[in-house]
């Protein structure tokens, strides 16, 4: 079976784990991921069904024990995390009793994340803090993400082009255009095909661009195809439709 990302609607770390809960990857080994990872103080998550424009989504929340956080959003200034870097987070994903591909898959979205951001702020990749990013809701967004992909083991992932909105958002530094200088990072490091939208506002988060970078082919979808199954997974922007669709096909003749 194949996996297919449709990002018409955008996509971010929040979006793929409820997509691909949706889909019917296990839940139950999520949570025992979650356990693992033995930071139980830091944050706290809620899995719900959610009406997207009528569609049943499911939704992801992560909720830090200061506030109602929005995922990987640069809507967060004035709140205190800690900073950790690149080697602080591989040693959490180290820590988690999860699969070794999944444990490979974490670390690859984190470094594509933290090489964008290297190049952005003009520093060394060691040198980054993750004030935004490896916050511990990217942290729970990500090696989720990982868990339940390894679960479903798809053969072959497709992407749809990344659509994103235009405008500003505000975060740590100011004002940033969007697509945010993160998501241009990726999309030109990895070649992703992307199209910005009427929208105003982040459709495309750099946790969403590192987890298409990271298992982006450039396959073409084939012509046919059968759908065997359909998840939704909700967003919390308030553009006009945030839900990230993800389809388990098979070729025709399979």
């Amino acid at each position: 079976m194949n996996l297919y990302f449709e990002c018409k609607s955008g996509i971010s770390g929040d979006m793929s784990v409820g997509a691909l809960l949706d889909l019917g990857a296990s839940q139950e080994k999520l949570e025992k991921a979650l356990a693992s990872m033995k930071l139980d103080n830091e944050f706290n998550y809620v899995i719900s069904k959610k009406a997207v424009n009528a569609i049943m989504a499911t939704d992801f929340d992560v909720i830090l024990p200061e506030h109602h956080h929005q995922h990987d959003t640069h809507e967060h200034e004035g709140h205190h995390h800690i900073h950790r870097n690149l080697d602080d987070v591989n040693s959490i994903i180290d820590k988690a009793e999860i699969t070794d591909n999944a444990k490979n898959l974490a670390k690859k979205i984190f470094k594509i994340v933290a090489e964008a951001e290297a190049k952005v702020h003009g520093k060394d990749i060691k040198e980054v803090h993750f004030h935004e990013v490896g916050a511990i809701d990217s942290i729970v967004d990500i090696v989720s993400f990982a868990v339940l992909f390894d679960d479903i083991a798809p053969e072959k992932v497709y992407f749809s082009t990344l659509v994103d909105g235009q405008g500003f958002v505000t975060c740590q530094h100011g004002k940033m255009p969007v697509p945010v200088p993160a998501v241009c990072e990726i999309a030109a490091a990895y070649d992703l095909p992307l199209h910005i939208s009427d929208n105003n506002g982040e459709m495309v988060t750099p946790t969403g661009a590192a987890i298409a970078a990271a298992l982006y082919t450039g396959e073409k979808l084939p012509q046919e195809f059968i759908i065997k199954k359909t998840g939704y997974g909700s967003g919390k922007r308030p553009y006009e439709n945030p839900v990230l669709r993800v389809m388990l096909i098979k070729e025709k003749g399979e």
